[in-house]
């Protein structure tokens, strides 16, 4: 079977587009954790979350007001798929959530938590 630049074309295009979702839907879980944090201790120093972009990964990244950071998750980019933590540098080995699956992006959005608990159930 031969494949055609206008199939490339369409492929392509399909994929980036999951990534690009991806990138909002880590966005998304960024806001849900800041939001977290704020409902539980509203009048402490407020923790940030953000996104560190590598080669493979998003990494969400935990800062404190002091600038003292930690990794909070890895999300893989062409796949949407969450990781924990291994190190800084890279994720453990079993996929905790796919963000692809829309019962796991609003279980996510809903129960995830600043310290990361929801990532080893």
């Amino acid at each position: 079977m031969t494949t055609t630049f206008a199939d490339y074309v369409a492929t392509q295009d399909a994929r980036n587009t999951i990534q690009l979702n991806v990138r909002k839907w880590t966005l998304m879980l960024c806001d849900a954790l800041e939001h977290n944090f704020k409902s539980r201790y509203g009048n402490s120093d407020p923790y940030k979350f953000f996104i560190q972009e590598g080669r493979k990964y998003h990494k969400i990244v935990m800062e404190t007001e002091s600038q003292s950071q930690s990794v909070h998750a890895f999300i893989d980019k062409k796949t949407g798929e969450i990781y924990k933590p291994a190190s800084w540098r890279g994720p453990a080995k079993d996929v905790r959530f796919d963000l692809r699956l829309i019962n796991d992006r609003e279980w996510l959005y809903e129960h995830a938590d600043w310290a990361g608990s929801y990532l080893y159930k």
